[in-house]
């Protein structure tokens, strides 16, 4: 249950009420985003900043995350076993922000696009690349 009241939130209770053996229900792992994933399926996320709320409705192609989390791991010479998910966050794998501003060019090159630099500053996890990537190549297309 989320309560609303001018420009503030508060998460006071959070239930999962599935019927048994038809969907685990996922918990919270980080107070500033609430997502749920049914049976590998993602649904829209709702992440939290100070001053405003965000929902993210479009999820981006498995292929396009999968492209992301290998330039992530090229761009910080992570080993080849190393597990890079849509989640997993740029600062987690030990990026810093020149980092960051390299795998963003390395994004831009790959896929033939142009991020703004407020885009990118919003960038913190492979799944934010991911989205946004696809924004601007539907909004290239338009």
């Amino acid at each position: 249950m989320a309560s609303i009241t001018g420009t503030s939130m508060s998460m006071t209770a959070i239930s999962c009420s599935f019927k048994q053996g038809l969907a685990p229900c996922s918990g919270i792992s980080n107070p500033n985003s609430v997502s749920l994933s049914i049976k590998g399926r993602r649904f829209p996320s709702i992440t939290l900043h100070p001053n405003r709320f965000q929902v993210a409705c479009a999820q981006a192609q498995p292929e396009t995350v999968k492209k992301v989390s290998d330039i992530v791991k090229k761009q910080l010479a992570l080993p080849d076993d190393s597990v890079v998910t849509g989640e997993s966050k740029f600062a987690a794998l030990g990026a810093d922000s020149l980092d960051t501003v390299e795998i963003v060019m390395g994004l831009e090159e790959e896929f033939g696009i142009s991020v703004e630099e407020e885009s990118a500053q919003s960038i913190a996890t492979v799944q934010d690349a991911a989205d946004l990537i696809e924004k601007l190549i539907e909004n290239k297309s338009a």
